[in-house]
């Protein structure tokens, strides 16, 4: 079996050269036609079909979502905010993690190694909405200690893509 049908060849992690060609033509235009897609890494449409379904059930697909203007959207101001918690221990972690993820304003959250313990990533309409966000919400969060915020001028690069 050679290796553009075996879908392992010499690639690293599971997944072969076509496969990373795959994801990179999926990861600029996640809603490219499956013909398309089998013009743009040279197999079958049968082959490529079956090769996207085997990355997405092995994990390396995640899902396809629509990029959106959050500007337009009422969300344009983007902050990221250091939180240090009182105490590091796992019902305080669990509880504040439970916390950051129904609130649809925090779009990211990260446990860093460091001198704070998370990273969030914000947007809001604008610093009036931030500062009742900040205090109506962040404070309020289980075991928040102390919070440093980032304010962002200007989004130099924004990007999901990852390199392959």
């Amino acid at each position: 079996m050679d290796e553009a049908s075996s879908g392992r060849g010499g690639g690293d992690r599971g997944i072969d050269r076509i496969d990373r060609r795959i994801l990179r033509v999926l990861q600029a235009d996640g809603r490219i036609s499956n013909l398309k897609l089998a013009e743009e890494v040279h197999l079958s449409p049968t082959a490529v079909l079956e090769r996207v379904r085997r990355l997405t059930r092995d994990g390396y697909i995640l899902g396809y979502e629509a990029r959106l203007d959050p500007a337009r959207l009422g969300a344009g101001l983007l902050v990221f905010v250091e939180v240090l918690l009182d105490r590091t221990v796992h019902d305080v972690m669990d509880n504040f993690r439970a916390a950051v993820h129904v609130r649809p304003e925090i779009l990211e959250a990260h446990l860093v190694a460091g001198g704070f313990d998370y990273l969030l990533k914000t947007r809001v309409r604008d610093m009036a909405a931030y500062r009742e966000f900040i205090g109506s919400v962040i404070w309020t969060l289980p075991g928040v200690r102390e919070t440093r915020t980032y304010a962002v001028m200007e989004e130099v690069k924004s990007t999901t893509h990852l390199p392959l």
